[in-house]
């Protein structure tokens, strides 16, 4: 268990991505804190870990609210003594473009994709500085590599990501925290709704996968937790400030 003792929390970890994330990080021995707004979602995923006899427990919890995060932040130090990794996934789609796209929307899309980020790092570091060693992982996107037709409040704020996590990492590999980004291409989860919608449905994204994705095909929430693996744990010791991208090779065509 290449885990063993070390404690995660997971933002976004109910469905999806983060909830596959999650639960391998709980099969290699971290106890996982999975927050979701989501409460069911959240309590159902942890309940599975432990159903396989691993280690978790759920908070339901919008990662936007700052005072709300920061008492959960304490009290698992309180309870743990550390926290030894943070996976910062939780984050939404907006579609539109510059004229279409509705201005609170692409709020949100900065809060919950950025600002949030930003907050839960800026409530763990203290005590990964005071432990002498930690992990920050956060979800950006493709879309944070790419151009992204009309959507311009998503592959902002992800691209955005992917600028904030290389100047944490500038900033704290001193204290021997490490911080790397993720972006996942086309995983078959429902988050992916609004881009097939705007794509035009089901057959339209599967015939744009064929021409666009070498691989030509979607991934798997099991493929992207491997990556997350790597990042966290210690396999990826000597990498900070990188961007891993998983993307069925769609950004080198």
């Amino acid at each position: 268990m290449i885990l063993k003792g070390r404690v995660a929390l997971v933002t976004g970890a109910g469905s999806g991505i983060g909830r596959a994330g999650a639960a391998l990080m709980a099969r290699e021995g971290a106890h996982v804190v999975i927050i979701d707004r989501d409460a069911e979602g959240g309590e159902d995923a942890a309940a599975l870990i432990r159903a396989e006899g691993f280690s978790a427990e759920a908070h339901a919890l919008d990662v936007t609210d700052d005072a709300a995060l920061s008492v959960l932040v304490d009290d698992v130090l309180a309870r743990f003594g550390r926290i030894d990794i943070l996976h910062n996934h939780a984050g939404a789609q907006v579609a539109g473009t510059l004229e279409t796209v509705d201005p609170s929307g692409f709020d949100r899309s900065w809060q919950l994709n950025v600002r949030a980020h930003f907050m839960a790092a800026r409530l763990v570091v203290p005590a990964m500085k005071a432990a002498g060693r930690g992990v920050i992982l956060n979800t950006s996107s493709s879309s944070g590599v790419l151009y992204d037709r009309e959507m311009i409040a998503y592959t902002t704020t992800k691209h955005a990501v992917i600028a904030m996590t290389r100047q944490m990492a500038g900033d704290y590999a001193r204290f021997n925290i490490r911080v790397n980004a993720l972006c996942p291409g086309w995983v078959d989860t429902p988050f992916n709704d609004p881009f097939i919608a705007q794509m035009g449905g089901r057959d339209a994204i599967e015939a744009y996968m064929r021409e666009k994705v070498p691989l030509g095909r979607w991934g798997t929430v099991d493929e992207i937790a491997e990556c997350i693996l790597f990042l966290v744990s210690d396999r990826s010791s000597y990498m900070t400030g990188q961007i891993l991208v998983a993307d069925g090779g769609e950004t080198v065509v």
